[in-house]
């Protein structure tokens, strides 16, 4: 079993994955994002950082996992992830254009070939608002001057890839806008239910019901 929860930055993705890994009794790979050398001096000045922090993130990611993820799998243990490799991609189509965002596609291409995909993706979405507070809450010093602009693009393109005439792994749409499955248990715990139902390959709900 191979799980991978996905979403905008500041949704709550690896919060959530470090909380599903015990009860799935589950290993647990997080990306690796804070050793980018080029991060820091991607959000200070996007257009002039952008193909550096992406191929970074590219080459980064494409390593864990054919390395760490494929190791885990190989033996036949269960995995969480709190991210996909096609979300680059995402990342790509908003920060690079022109020859750069092509000979980027040209390396993705290439290098997903070989990437396994997930069982299962758990989208974790949100409104913008809520991103940017929630942003500001874990208060990272290279998040600070995080521009709503740039969360609302990144917002769009997971939308629009998860959206009609999505192609790839089975996926499970989660609304957080009005969770806090840190903090509230019954909020974890229907969550949990959620994805074990869409692993067993139960009809789902596209979207969380706050009701419960």
């Amino acid at each position: 079993m191979y799980i991978a929860v996905e979403g905008v930055i500041g949704v709550g993705k690896t919060s959530l994955a470090r909380l599903l890994q015990p009860r799935f009794e589950a290993d647990l790979q997080l990306e690796v994002f804070e050793e980018n050398p080029f991060l820091a001096d991607f959000y200070a000045d996007r257009q002039r950082y952008a193909f550096q922090t992406q191929i970074f993130f590219l080459l980064s990611r494409y390593h864990q996992q054919r390395r760490s993820v494929r190791e885990v799998l190989d033996t036949g243990r269960s995995l969480l992830t709190d991210y996909t490799f096609a979300k680059d991609a995402l990342f790509a189509q908003i920060n690079l254009s022109g020859d750069e965002l092509e000979m980027y596609y040209r390396v993705h291409e290439a290098l997903g070939e070989k990437v396994r995909l997930p069982d299962l993706v758990v989208y974790l979405r949100a409104e913008t608002e809520v991103l940017m507070q929630r942003i500001a809450l874990r208060d990272r010093a290279y998040e600070r001057n995080m521009e709503t602009g740039y969360i609302a693009a990144l917002n769009r393109a997971y939308d629009d890839h998860f959206g009609p005439g999505y192609q790839g792994p089975p996926v499970l749409i989660l609304d957080t806008n009005g969770l806090d499955f840190v903090k509230n248990p019954a909020d974890l715990e229907r969550i949990e239910q959620r994805v074990r139902r869409a692993l067993e390959g139960a009809p789902v709900q596209p979207e969380l019901p706050l009701g419960g």
